[in-house]
């Protein structure tokens, strides 16, 4: 334990220079945190429009594009670093934690403390590798045509807006406001993308004469324009390379399915061993490690996409970087590159049923693969995260709670009846979800759609809480 001690002591000299949000010292009103949870979410939204200065271009291909969707970022803006920074030190440190490399006793102060810099400063210190990565490969035009002062600046940008996201992080963290920066982020960025695919006024010419982006309003204009109005309502639900009305009742089912299974929970009976008549549940939902799953596998996959774009280009001659993944830009995506073969074509979902059909074996592998992925990191993270059976008994121990007719020693056994297997099944119909979503065709990607779900209900369930709390006191 002292070994993990002296770790989490060499944070203890940059504290005082960390930006903070203190504690709230009173009880924040509702309608309080509904306006900072608003302020935190408008400051995001214009950072994720306020244009790099200094940059010269942002026309080539985008190798983080696979990642935007669950980092809430958004390319040539002040946001494009999105959560990556605190994401990624949020996952270290639970992971150096959770495999007992540093130790915490999360009932000292000190020690809560520390880990909160600790997570903090290994944030800023990823923004700050991140930027000068970004500025360095050549994203916004080479070092000697934006010069040394535009690439500082441009680092600097980008430094800063990975603090404030921090910030806005633990100002709703603290008390302050509602859930966390980091679900709110990116449940608006997807949400910000299905709309826009909807009802987006912006006009595209593919081969077929100018049409709208918005399925809702390429719908409504075909209809309007075309004499045959059977082969317009076809080429509005089904047209290629464009926002479809099917892939928007995709993603309206979707959305529908898993606010459904959000619902399914084994509620095991509590009770207080000092308080004769006081009785409770513990609830252990299917969705029990929520997105953790998807956010775990869209990581991965991302990254194995940057890695195998970057040795692509470099090295596409090479046997064991082909097996890896074989690339080429996309004619509707402005350069955008796409894998159509090796290991990365493989665990990307078919692009339409027709691809399905035409290759069935990407079709099951991409379908085991997502399964098998989503249930191993499902059932990891509850062991680095400490809600495994383990855990949790030791949790109702210390608050001195029994599960009734089940001795004291017997509890975790009784835990462990559900929650390894809420944990494993409830990742793999986060995977089988989000493979419909994809086969199906829905705005945004399964991914996308899952984690926005998700969030939302999160969100939903955060204000009936509160609302009970404040005795139904919601109005403004």
């Amino acid at each position: 334990m002292g070994g993990g001690f002296r770790v989490l002591h060499l944070v203890r000299p940059f504290l005082s220079f960390l930006p903070e949000v203190q504690s709230a010292d009173r009880k924040i009103p509702f309608r309080e945190k509904v306006i900072y949870t608003v302020i935190a979410l408008f400051i995001f939204l214009v950072c994720s429009q306020l244009p790099l200065y200094g940059i010269h271009s942002t026309t080539g291909a985008d190798p983080f594009y696979w990642m935007r969707v669950i980092l809430a970022s958004n390319r040539g803006t002040v946001m494009e670093l999105g959560i990556t920074p605190i994401v990624t030190s949020g996952m270290v440190m639970q992971l150096l934690v959770g495999s007992k490399i540093i130790e915490v006793d999360n009932n000292v102060r000190e020690d809560r403390a520390l880990l909160n810099g600790a997570q903090k400063l290994l944030g800023i210190l990823i923004a700050i590798g991140e930027a000068v990565a970004y500025v360095l490969s050549g994203m916004y035009g080479s070092v000697s045509q934006l010069g040394v002062g535009n690439a500082i600046l441009i680092i600097v940008q980008l430094c800063f807006a990975g603090i404030v996201v921090i910030c806005l992080d633990e100002l709703l963290q603290k008390g302050y406001g509602l859930g966390s920066g980091i679900s709110l982020f990116i449940a608006t960025n997807m949400c910000e993308n299905i709309i826009w695919k909807a009802f987006s006024p912006t006009t595209i010419n593919s081969g077929r004469g100018a049409e709208f982006e918005g399925a809702v309003i390429a719908l409504f204009h075909l209809l309007i324009t075309r004499t045959d109005k059977v082969r317009a309502l076809r080429e509005a639900f089904y047209r290629q390379n464009l926002p479809n009305v099917t892939n928007l009742l995709a993603t309206v089912l979707i959305f529908l399915i898993v606010v459904y299974f959000q619902g399914f929970r084994v509620v095991l009976p509590v009770r207080s061993k000092n308080s004769r008549g006081q009785q409770g549940s513990y609830p252990i939902k299917l969705f029990y490690t929520s997105n953790m799953p998807i956010i775990l596998h869209s990581a991965l996959v991302s990254n194995l996409y940057f890695i195998s774009q970057l040795l692509y280009r470099k090295y596409s001659g090479n046997f064991l970087v082909n097996l890896l993944g074989i690339w080429k830009e996309s004619e509707y995506s402005n350069g955008q590159s796409v894998p159509v073969g090796g290991l990365a074509y493989y665990i990307t979902p078919p692009s339409s049923l027709a691809d399905m059909a035409a290759n069935p074996f990407h079709a099951l592998f991409y379908l085991v693969f997502m399964l098998s992925a989503c249930a191993l990191f499902s059932k990891t993270w509850i062991e680095v995260s400490g809600s495994s059976a383990r855990d949790v008994a030791k949790q109702l121990k210390e608050q001195q709670m029994v599960m009734p007719g089940h001795r004291e020693s017997n509890l975790q056994k009784e835990l462990n009846r559900y929650i390894p297997t809420a944990a494993a099944f409830g990742g793999m119909c986060i995977g089988a979800l989000t493979v419909l979503a994809d086969f199906m065709g829905a705005i945004g990607s399964g991914t996308g759609i899952l984690l926005a779900v998700t969030i939302i209900y999160q969100y939903f369930e955060t204000f009936e809480k509160e609302k009970v709390s404040e005795l139904g006191l919601f109005g403004f």
